[in-house]
C-alpha cells in the first residue's frame, strides 16, 4: 500500500513531536513537508529530519498536489481557516485539540468536512494510550459490571506562561477537555450536566484572564452515572494523569506517577522517578494516534475520534467554563450534526 504523503503545519513543542514521529515512527506515512511561520524554524526541522520541503506559508501544503494529508498543530485561533483550506484542497486532516475556538466555527467546519468528503481526526491521544485502550476493552467485556462513577485527575507540573494562558480558553477547555473525552469513551455514555468550580491557589496573574490554576468539574451522564474531574497547574512534582472507574462489580485504576518501574531504597528512604511531562507520559499514544490516522486514510474509514467528538468535548468544556463563572449547574445540550 502506498505511503500517505504528509505535511506538518506548526513546529512548536507538540508540532515538532508529531513531525519527528511522522518521520521516524509511523511506517505508513512519508513526511514530505514541514511548515512554520517563524523564520528559520521549518528549514531547521527539515534538515534535522531529512524532509524534502519546508516553508513559512501553509498554502504551499494545501496547494501541493503531492501532499495527501496535513497535520495541523497551529494556534487554535487558526484551526478553522486551516481545516477549511485543507478540505477545499481535498487534503485529509489530523488536527490537534480543540477543533476550533467557538462552537459556531465547529459547526461550519463539520459542514465543510462533510461537503468535501475528507477524513478528520482530532488529537485526543488518551484514547490511543495502551493503558486506556486496555481499560476500555475490560469495561466493554463487563469485567467491572456497569460503570457508575468516573474519577479523572490531570495535574500539570506548573503553569504555562501568561501569554499561553491568555489564549488557552481557560483550564476547562485547555486541560479538562481531555478528561471529558476519555470519560465519554470509557463510560460509554454522554455527559448531560456540569458543575464546575475553581480557585487561584498559586498563580495570581491568572486573575487577569478569568482563569484558575485549580479546577474541579462534577459531571452526570445519560446512563445515570456520575463523576468528578480535577485539573491542576500546581503539581510541581511532575505530570500526574490518573483515572478511576468504579463499576457495579469492580473498579479500574489507570495511570501511575512512575516514569520507570524502579524504586531506590537507601538510608534516606525510598524514591522513584516521576513522569516529567506529557510527551513522556503519552509517548506511545502520540505515535499510535498518528498510525491510526494513516490507516484510516489508507482504508477510507472514519477515525475513532472525529470532528463530531471534538465538538461534543468542546461543548462540555465551554459549559463547564460558563458554570464556573456563573456558579450554576448547567445542562449540556446534545450536539446536533
Amino acid at each position: 500500500m502506498n505511503k500517505i504523503r504528509c505535511a506538518v503545519l506548526g513546529l512548536g513543542r507538540l508540532g515538532y513531536h508529531h513531525a519527528k514521529n511522522m518521520a521516524t515512527q509511523v511506517q505508513g506515512a512519508q513526511l514530505v513537508s514541514v511548515i512554520d511561520p517563524m523564520p528559520g524554524r521549518a528549514e531547521q526541522v527539515a534538515r534535522e529530519l531529512g524532509v524534502e520541503k519546508w516553508s513559512t506559508d501553509p498554502n504551499h501544503a494545501f496547494e501541493d498536489p503531492n501532499i495527501d494529508a496535513v497535520i495541523i498543530v497551529t494556534p487554535t485561533s487558526t484551526h478553522a481557516e486551516m481545516i477549511a483550506k485543507a478540505a477545499e484542497h481535498k487534503k485529509q486532516v489530523f488536527v490537534e485539540k480543540p477543533l476550533t475556538q467557538t462552537l459556531e466555527e465547529a459547526e461550519y467546519i463539520i459542514k465543510i468536512i462533510k461537503e468535501n468528503g475528507i477524513i478528520c481526526q482530532v488529537g485526543f491521544m488518551r484514547r490511543f494510550d495502551p493503558a486506556y485502550a486496555e481499560a476500555k476493552r475490560r469495561i466493554d467485556a463487563g469485567d467491572i459490571g456497569k460503570p457508575i462513577y468516573f474519577k479523572g485527575i490531570t495535574r500539570d507540573a506548573g503553569s504555562p506562561p501568561a501569554e499561553f494562558i491568555k489564549h488557552s480558553g481557560g483550564i476547562f477547555l485547555d486541560c479538562s477537555i481531555h478528561d471529558y473525552d476519555i470519560a465519554r469513551y470509557l463510560m460509554g455514555a454522554e455527559i448531560t450536566s456540569v458543575s464546575a468550580h475553581g480557585r487561584i491557589l498559586k498563580n495570581p496573574f491568572m486573575e487577569e484572564f478569568n482563569d484558575v490554576d485549580q479546577g474541579l468539574t462534577y459531571v452526570q451522564f445519560d446512563s445515570g452515572a456520575a463523576g468528578d474531574i480535577e485539573a491542576s497547574r500546581n503539581a510541581l512534582y511532575g505530570h500526574d494523569i490518573r483515572t478511576e472507574i468504579i463499576g457495579t462489580e469492580g473498579s479500574l485504576f489507570i495511570g501511575t506517577l512512575r516514569n520507570q518501574n524502579v524504586t531506590l531504597l537507601s538510608t534516606q528512604g525510598s524514591t522513584y522517578e516521576i513522569v516529567p511531562d506529557f510527551q513522556t507520559r503519552f509517548k506511545d499514544a502520540y505515535v499510535l494516534e498518528l498510525v491510526h490516522f494513516i490507516e484510516c486514510v489508507q482504508n477510507k474509514v472514519q477515525p475513532a475520534v472525529t470532528e463530531v467528538d471534538a465538538k461534543i468535548n468542546m461543548e462540555i468544556a465551554l459549559r463547564a467554563t460558563e458554570s464556573f463563572l456563573s456558579g450554576k449547574t448547567l445542562n449540556v445540550e446534545k450536539v446536533q450534526v
